[in-house]
């Protein structure tokens, strides 16, 4: 496989984007500071044991509860599930103190994490647990039925099962439990022979000895499985030094906002997702903040009256929730006093919401770029720039960009082309897949992204759009990120997509799918502000209004399936 630790060492382009970075940020991170994820977890757990480390639902874990549930954990997995190093481990629940004592757990016993969406088929679950081969899941209730329908075809040998409330003191645990299944009815009726409860897992853990696992860069820490958009999923291979290093690179641009011991972080991202796993479970566990874990963001009611309970210091979220928030009628109930800095990933974000953002906060909606192959971070811009510029800032400390042809020749400064990157954060492949790992990565070692962007001679980058969304009408390159970018900046327009369609004339078409703020807003209306802003074969030849538009677990909205 090929690995994108070398980079150190790399002879790529200048790093011209150096001459944007902060005060105190530096070029490169020492990767080689931590050995491991247990390590940073190991100093976490001592250096902040007595400060509350995670909270769901009102309750808090403090790092000391986090370093004794955790190693419970571990402990029952080497002794009594009897796993070895290496060994992969399914974790299928959303945010739940449950979810880093698991994960947790998993690593310091020398173990794969093999992250797993809740939300996902019978189908999509059993290729990820055949794939993956992994020994034991750890699932929460509302996803047992789905489990059942497949795990006769596959590897695991145990199951661990968890209720919503476990980790809650009673009787709000049992609250919790009631009403999830007896009120809201949200787990199916299911059955698992010889599972084992979360807490009863704990007890027996707690009984044996734990032991520690020498780790270092090269062991792998997560199979990260990427979204199939393009077939089934594939798991990016993602070592201890990959992850180490993206929390390093994360800690040393966003450094000079972070005060240790003190940060309060709002969580809606779900911590299975890439970008929620290495900025919110492990940077923000390594400074020793309180993260606070939100269940399910699409009950707005719930997350903005969560949002004024208290005051926090940092959001991660993505474009579409950050718009339903500023829609949200009570947002304005909302102190964001403490508010230092939001980080907008996992999709474009819109100037529309960027602007809104900063008008009701106070504080920039800073966007970064990043995928699962790169543990995610990429790119970042300065969070003391508070103006959106529609760039996705410039490379983080130990990256290497370069944007290439078709051929894996660099294009000039302002010409399209392929974003490539090496860099310590870099996948070494996926697993078991030989073939996609000689497509994934060029010749020389850069892994090739399938974004296309543009660079100016300052170094910043801007995402032009997806390789594969791009739109040929007559000739020419149209990208979709741009039109949604024109479409949402109507003051009528609450969500958008854009996507290609046939075209008899032109071979392809642009078609927005729209769904409306201002229910009087017409398509003329419509087309004659894109007329306004748009060159004319960019302008949407057809405009479609909706209630609603797909979106994933994350809430990234789905061109594929409007595609299709």
């Amino acid at each position: 496989m090929a690995n994108g630790g070398a980079a150190q060492q790399s002879t790529g382009p200048e790093r011209v984007w150096l001459r944007q970075y902060g005060s105190g940020v530096p070029a490169d991170i020492d990767p080689q500071a931590f050995a491991s994820l247990a390590a940073v977890i190991d100093r976490a757990c001592e250096r902040y044991r007595d400060l509350p480390a995670f909270e769901n639902f009102g309750t808090r874990l403090s790092y000391d509860d986090l370093d004794r549930l955790s190693q419970d954990f571990a402990s029952w997995l080497q002794n009594v599930a009897g796993l070895q190093p290496g060994d992969r481990v399914a974790v299928m629940m959303p945010n739940l103190l449950q979810y880093p004592v698991t994960v947790f757990g998993i690593l310091r016993a020398g173990l794969v994490v093999v992250n797993v969406n809740p939300l996902y088929t019978a189908r999509e679950l059993k290729h990820q647990l055949k794939d993956s081969g992994a020994r034991v899941i750890v699932v929460v209730e509302n996803c047992a039925a789905t489990l059942a329908q497949v795990l006769a075809d596959t590897a695991v040998e145990a199951v661990v099962t968890t209720q919503i409330g476990d980790l809650l003191p009673f009787p709000r645990g049992a609250l919790v439990n009631f009403v999830v299944k007896r009120l809201r009815r949200q787990v199916p009726p299911w059955r698992l022979p010889g599972s084992l409860p979360f807490r009863t897992v704990l007890a027996r853990g707690r009984a044996e000895p734990y032991h520690r696992v020498p780790l270092g860069h090269d062991d792998i820490a997560f199979l990260q499985y990427t979204g199939g958009t393009t077939g089934l999923s594939k798991g990016a291979t993602l070592s201890h030094g990959n992850l180490v290093a993206n929390l390093l690179q994360m800690q040393a641009w966003i450094g000079p906002k972070l005060d240790e011991g003190r940060d309060v972080v709002i969580t809606a991202l779900p911590l299975y997702h890439i970008f929620a796993l290495t900025v919110n479970a492990l940077l923000f566990a390594h400074i020793g903040a309180r993260n606070v874990l939100i269940t399910d963001p699409r009950d707005m009611d719930g997350f903005v009256a969560e949002l004024a309970r208290q005051p926090f210091t940092a959001f991660t979220g993505v474009n579409t929730l950050f718009n339903a928030l500023l829609n949200h009628p009570r947002i304005a109930s909302v102190d964001f006093s403490a508010l230092k800095f939001t980080v907008g990933g996992g999709a474009a974000v819109q100037q529309a919401v960027a602007e809104r953002w900063q008008a009701l906060t106070g504080v920039a909606l800073t966007e970064g770029y990043g995928l699962s192959e790169t543990s995610p971070g990429v790119c970042f811009s300065p969070l003391d720039r508070p103006d959106w510029n529609g760039t996705i800032g410039v490379p983080l400390p130990s990256t290497w960009v370069s944007l290439r042809d078709d051929e894996g020749r660099e294009v000039p400064v302002g010409t399209p082309g392929e974003l490539c990157v090496k860099g310590p954060q870099v996948m070494r492949g996926y697993w078991n897949k030989p073939e996609e790992n000689r497509a994934a990565f060029t010749a020389d070692g850069w892994l090739r992204t399938g974004d296309i962007a543009t660079v100016d001679a300052d170094g910043w980058f801007r995402i032009v759009d997806r390789k594969k969304d791009m739109i040929l009408v007559s000739g020419f390159n149209v990208y979709p990120n741009e039109i949604e970018n024109i479409v949402a900046l109507h003051p009528g327009v609450l969500e958008c997509a854009c996507i290609g369609v046939p075209d008899a004339r032109s071979g392809e078409a642009v078609k927005v799918f729209v769904v409306r703020r201002d229910p009087a807003l017409t398509e003329a209306a419509l087309r004659a502000h894109c007329q306004a802003h748009l060159t004319a074969y960019k302008v949407p030849k057809a405009i479609e209004f909706r209630d609603a538009l797909p979106k994933s677990n994350v809430g990234k909205i789905l061109r594929k399936e409007l595609r299709a």
